[in-house]
């Protein structure tokens, strides 16, 4: 077994990589320029974890959102961590004007991730678009074409690839210490109360009203219909707005597997599922709570995925099951190894693997820090981005399959080469 895969050693090389980086002080000249296009619960937390991994490399000028309280808020957010006042507006397109800013985070809706991507790119600014990249395959391939010829970076905010579990997971993979793999297992569950703010059920803020949130830059190209704080507030529930567990939970999963395995896109999706766990009738929701999905790969590679909001007994992870050995990773902050045993009897090679446990509390937070660094020394010319857009579409491709199987009820294949799917 090589230093790597010695235990002692793997323990202190996560514990190194999940560490907080040195973060040097720079001249303003050299300063990252953000505008941050929605500042809601995500947009809020990401402009947190901007400051704290990369706060002396840049500086926020603009801040921008629908809702008065949300826009407030991320002001005060940079008030208080930046210690400067941004440009605070409800229309993105004027932080998009501000030719002082270089970088755009966009954390809003996924239905207007396209026009505000493309419309970013083509003002000549980078991004760091949340995942998924757009609503539908057809918009993300526009976002691809848009950004080759606008010639900017876009970072796709799928931050398992700057977590360390991850980046070791691919390392003890590559070096066999799992055998041959042919087959992953991946699973996000959840439970809730009905009072306690079931999955997407987000806080709806007493306050709201159509004076202080502008309903029709919320609903963009999206189906118009009256003033509704549920769907504002709680968008993901619903078609228009959302793919539901697909392209905000499964992504994340089919993407770090791509990573960690050296995939890129299935040729076929199955998925199943529905409505079975919150059925109330004053739940509107439009999006299942309950999803499987079968993946096919090209080189005999098969994806299993289910998530389920009634129960979270086993959580979240992702088992990488080899013929001589498993790795799992668990809430993103757990990486295990089993050899195999076969029966007691296991070949040399294999018996002299063993068990293997490492615990880094509070991973994803360093994870998310280290993704949106990534693409502030990026935009600085001093590094290489983890998640660029042609690999932020490979994931989102991931998860519209499975939503076009599920709301079809038929298969679904990808061409890569047609850049096309098609239902059997």
């Amino acid at each position: 077994m090589s230093d790597l895969l010695n235990r002692r050693n793997f323990v202190k090389t996560a514990a190194v990589s999940a560490a907080p980086a040195f973060v040097p002080s720079l001249s303003a000249a050299d300063q990252v320029t953000v505008g941050v296009i929605g500042t809601g619960s995500r947009g809020y937390y990401l402009t947190e974890r901007l400051y704290v991994g990369s706060g002396p490399m840049i500086k926020v000028l603009a801040v921008c959102d629908t809702y008065e309280g949300n826009l407030n808020r991320g002001k005060d957010r940079v008030q208080t961590m930046g210690k400067n006042t941004p440009q605070a507006v409800v229309d993105y397109n004027q932080v998009l004007a501000n030719k002082d800013i270089n970088t755009v985070i966009i954390a809003t809706p996924e239905h207007l991730h396209h026009a505000m991507t493309i419309a970013a790119l083509k003002a000549g600014k980078n991004v760091y678009i949340e995942k998924p990249l757009a609503h539908t395959i057809e918009e993300g391939e526009e976002i691809l074409k848009v950004a080759k010829t606008a010639g900017k970076l876009v970072q796709v905010g799928t931050q398992n690839r700057s977590n360390s579990l991850y980046g070791m997971a691919k390392q003890l993979i590559a070096q066999g210490m799992i055998g041959n793999c042919h087959y992953v297992r991946a699973f996000w569950y959840r439970n809730a109360l009905p009072n306690a703010a079931p999955a997407w059920r987000y806080n709806i803020p007493a306050d709201t009203n159509e004076k202080n949130t502008d309903w029709n830059r919320f609903l963009g190209t999206a189906p118009k219909r009256a003033f509704d704080k549920q769907r504002y507030f709680q968008w993901r529930l619903y078609w228009d707005y959302s793919g539901g567990i697909s392209t905000d939970l499964l992504v994340h999963q089919t993407d770090i597997t791509n990573f960690v395995m050296g995939k890129t896109v299935p040729t076929s999706c199955m998925a199943s599922g529905g409505i079975y766990r919150w059925t109330d009738k004053d739940d509107d929701r439009d999006v299942p709570d309950t999803l499987s999905a079968l993946y096919e790969y090209p080189d005999r590679f098969h994806i299993n995925y289910s998530c389920y909001f009634g129960n979270d007994h086993y959580g979240y992870g992702e088992q990488f099951m080899g013929d001589e050995g498993t790795i799992e990773v668990m809430n993103r902050s757990i990486l295990t190894f089993s050899p195999q045993k076969f029966g007691g009897k296991p070949p040399a090679r294999v018996a002299s693997r063993k068990d293997m446990r490492v615990e880094l509390p509070g991973n994803d937070n360093l994870a998310v820090e280290a993704h949106l660094r990534n693409l502030v020394e990026a935009v600085q010319g001093k590094a290489t981005l983890v998640a660029p857009v042609e690999v932020g579409q490979q994931a989102a491709i991931s998860g519209h399959m499975a939503t076009l199987s599920l709301r079809n009820n038929k298969k679904v294949v990808w061409d890569d080469k047609a850049r096309k799917y098609s239902f059997l």
